[in-house]
């Protein structure tokens, strides 16, 4: 359908809460997520928030095929999510320099729980109940805190853990580069 402009940090929207979806296979709904779908592929997203393109509603996207923004992290299952709610099914967690479409050329390290059961529904109110470890899950939450107005830089536990993608290739091994 059309690719959206990206709300970058700093747009008072990001920070905002999202509501519910209450009308599932609207024809406003499938234009959303076309628009979504069109918008993260345009920029090799590993996943979209409805409030990244100014819409505050309970709308995620993520996965797909190979990513080159993240050239190491296993394959997502492509979804839509609507209204989604995560449980955490593990005390243990995972770290990952975290990117995101709404700050770009920047990562963050950012630990998560690594194991977690997400639900909700797809864009035609079938349910969705998955579990989810490693990036999957990562992608997961990220998405879903965008849902509550949380940017991944209010996760880092300190400012040595944010940087330039292209500074932070330069010094460590493990960062993916855009």
């Amino acid at each position: 359908m059309a690719i959206r402009q990206i709300l970058r940090m700093g747009d008072p929207r990001l920070l905002q809460s999202s509501q519910p979806v209450t009308e599932f296979g609207s024809p406003f709904l499938q234009a959303l997520v076309e628009d979504m779908v069109d918008t993260m592929n345009s920029v090799n997203g590993a996943g979209l928030a409805a409030p990244q393109i100014g819409f505050l509603q309970q709308v995620v996207i993520f996965g797909g095929g190979e990513n080159p923004r993240y050239p190491d992290a296993e394959a997502v299952p492509f979804t839509v999510l609507i209204n989604p709610t995560i449980k955490i099914l593990s005390d243990s967690e995972s770290s990952y320099w975290e990117g995101c479409l709404s700050i770009p050329g920047m990562r963050g390290l950012v630990s998560r729980p690594s194991h977690i059961e997400y639900s909700g529904f797809d864009q035609n109110g079938a349910p969705i109940v998955r579990e989810a470890e490693g990036f999957h899950a990562t992608v997961v939450q990220h998405e879903c805190d965008h849902l509550q107005g949380i940017l991944y830089p209010m996760k880092i536990k300190g400012m040595s853990q944010f940087g330039f993608e292209e500074e932070l290739a330069h010094h460590l091994e493990s960062i993916p580069v855009q």
